[in-house]
This record gives C-alpha cells, structure tokens and sequence, in this order.
C-alpha cells in the first residue's frame, strides 16, 4: 500500500452489497390496521456495505469505483443516479433482469434505533462472473463489503477475489452486513486471512467469537488471521487491535438522529484516513468524527460534506465520556 497526501484522491474500489433506502422519522410506533402517522422527515439513500461506504468516500474526497449488482428496475435507476451524483464511478455495478434491486424500508425510532424491512435481490443472486474486476488493477485499496449475504458468489469465488486483490497489492478492509442472528460464522472466518483490517461492529464480533469482552473479542478474531481489527462499539467508542498496538477511541457527542450507515461512515473515515498517512490513532478519530456526523442526521450519508467539513467538526468536537472498559 502507498500512503498519499490529504491533497490526493486515492482510488479505492467499493465491492459487495447495494441497497435504497427509504427511512422515515420519527415513528414511535406501526400504526394498527390502515391508520397513519405524520413525519417529519422522508429520504431515500445509497446504502449497503459497499455502496454506503462509496457514496462516503466520494464525499470526503477519494476517486470511488463501486462494484456490484442491482436490477433493471426504477429502483435500480434511482440507486445508480444517487451514487453517481455522490461522486461514485458506478460504471462496474451490472444490471440484473428479472431480479428486483436490494432495498430495504426503514422506520427510524424517536432514539434513533432502525428497524428494518428488506429485500436481498440482486445482492444475492450476482455471480463473479458477471462482474468486471478490471478496476482492480489501478486501485490502492478495496473495500469488502457484505460478502456475507452474497450467496450468489461461492467459496471459490471469493478466494478467487481476494487473490486478485492481493495479487494486486491492494489493502484491504473488511466489514459485514448480516445481524447476529443471521450471521454465517464460518464464511466469515474463511474471508479474514485474506484481510488487512476487519472491521465488525461489537454485536455481529460478539456472535462471531460468543465472548463479550471488547478486548478479548478482538484478540479472539485477530487470532483467525486478519493483520487488524476495529470493532465499533456505539457510546463506548471503537477498539483498534492489531499484534503490535492496541488503541481505544473515545465516542464524541451528538444528538442522535438516526444510526443507519454509521458502520459505513466510519470504515470510510478510517480507510480513507489511512491511505491518506494518517497515524492509527488519527485514522480512528476521523472515521469517528464521520459516523458521529451520519448519526446526526436521516440516512446513511447525512451530516457528511467534504474532507474539510469533516476537520472542522473534529475540531470542535467534545468526547463523550463513556463508562470505561479497558484497564
């Protein structure tokens, strides 16, 4: 991996899972038989492991190419044009016929917690050999995203992806899209020798592991082979574990609106960050800064402008003071 400066846009390739979303907020409750509510708010978005963390690169400034699949329905057009306004180079996401786009509905709590009602689609029926891998060549670093629910791509698949990527020297971060309950473990574990930094939120590492201390969760995972992992852990922060260093940052305050896309946000920050030159500890903090702004807002891009927006809100920031859990 090359370090480039602030300045520079480094080309990172977003590869896996592509949602819409439409959320809605506030919603205190499903109102019973045909009755309603008024919102406040309605807002379709790109979201999805590969998709929610492209649209956020593009925005804070790096050169973005998205790879994977979505129908040939509205909802695919309107998925394809929002990423690409973002920034995102979408010429590599391919259209599938006859299988509707990945979409999910979202009716955001008064907390900011996100039920959700989803569709896998074309997510789960795309196959590696209907996608063009050709960006690899002349990108810095990918992106894994969701490969966990792509059911359409085998074993043999994904080693195949991953030698590419390694084949082309490319750093490589990792997160996953399914819930605990859903979670394929065994998948998951195969996928994590191939990965520089694996970066699961606290409850999806918890099922992976069945431990519930942040520190030995990460040590357990590091164990299966990826060089470093950063849970994410809500109001307690981000715990970044590698054999050499290990590194807790603090959440900062906001007043949440809505955590969709967070995880997204802060593998972006992070990785952008990272290539970028950035120290570890640096790195932690912006991707911090990131998901802190998506959560003060409705969807998984809200509250993210530009690299600047996102160092002047760093700078003003205050930490939250979480109870603590490391010695």
């Amino acid at each position: 991996m090359t370090s480039t400066g602030p300045g520079d846009r480094p080309h990172i390739v977003a590869f896996g899972t592509h949602v819409l979303d439409v959320l809605g907020r506030p919603v205190p409750e499903i109102p019973p038989g045909q009755a309603s509510i008024r919102l406040e708010q309605i807002r379709v978005t790109a979201a999805g492991t590969a998709a929610g963390v492209a649209v956020d690169l593009a925005l804070l400034g790096a050169r973005v190419t998205s790879i994977g699949a979505v129908g040939t329905d509205a909802l695919g057009d309107l998925l394809l044009a929002t990423m690409g306004a973002r920034g995102v180079d979408v010429d590599n996401v391919v259209r599938l016929p006859g299988v509707q786009t990945s979409a999910s509905i979202l009716p955001i709590r008064p907390n900011g917690d996100r039920p959700a009602l989803h569709v896998v689609g074309a997510n789960g029926a795309v196959r590696l050999g209907q996608l063009d891998l050709g960006p690899l060549a002349e990108a810095s670093a990918i992106h894994l995203g969701g490969l966990d629910t792509m059911d359409g791509l085998t074993d043999a698949d994904l080693h195949q992806l991953l030698q590419t990527a390694h084949g082309h020297g490319l750093f490589v971060t990792m997160d996953i899209q399914s819930g605990p309950q859903a979670l394929r473990a065994d998948r998951v574990r195969r996928l994590m020798p191939y990965v520089d930094v694996f970066l699961p939120n606290i409850e999806q590492a918890a099922a992976l592991t069945g431990l519930s201390d942040p520190v030995a969760i990460a040590r357990r995972l590091l164990a299966v082979g990826p060089g470093a992992v950063v849970l994410t852990m809500g109001a307690q922060g981000s715990l970044y574990v590698s054999e050499a260093e290990q590194i807790h940052q603090p959440a900062l305050e906001v007043d949440v609106v809505d955590t969709t896309g967070c995880g997204d946000a802060f593998c972006a920050g992070f990785l952008l960050s990272v290539l970028r030159g950035l120290s570890l500890r640096e790195a932690l903090r912006r991707a911090t800064a990131a998901a802190t702004l998506v959560a003060s807002g409705l969807g998984s891009d809200a509250g993210l402008t530009d690299w600047e927006g996102l160092e002047d809100f760093l700078g003003a920031a205050s930490v939250l003071r979480a109870p603590a859990f490391l010695p």
